[in-house]
């Protein structure tokens, strides 16, 4: 369920703002700036997978009880291009709910291009 308004934890210390999330499905907001680039002058590929893991979280968690929390057990980045300074857009979605294991993919899109898509794996533990 989403009910923050906010990313929360790391993430957020990023600047990644919550845009959306309901019906299996979030979305992010987030301006990289000289701060998240590596020493190529490009967006970190920690910062991609940070956006990545987190709005797939996210769109678990609408898919939830109060009595479970997501967990990653698998994340696959696939990087398609650099990022550079400027906004992103972050979007996540459960593919595949299952018991115990939930199927999620993310796309990350800077000026309508690809910049990564990802694949993980999210275990649901009891709280």
């Amino acid at each position: 369920m989403a009910d923050d308004a906010t990313v929360g934890g790391f993430a957020e210390r990023l600047g990644a703002a919550l845009q959306e999330a309901g019906d299996g499905a979030a979305t992010l907001a987030f301006d990289a700036g000289d701060e998240h680039l590596n020493p190529a002058g490009t967006l970190h590929g920690g910062v991609v997978a940070t956006l990545v893991d987190t709005v797939m979280g996210q769109a678990v968690r609408t898919t939830i009880g109060d009595g479970e929390v997501p967990a990653t057990s698998q994340l696959t980045v696939t990087y398609l291009r650099p990022g550079r300074p400027g906004r992103l857009d972050v979007r996540g979605r459960v593919r595949t709910r299952g018991e115990h294991l939930t199927i999620c993919e993310a796309d990350v899109e800077q000026d309508g291009k690809a910049v990564a898509h990802a694949v993980a794996t999210f275990a649901l533990l009891d709280r």
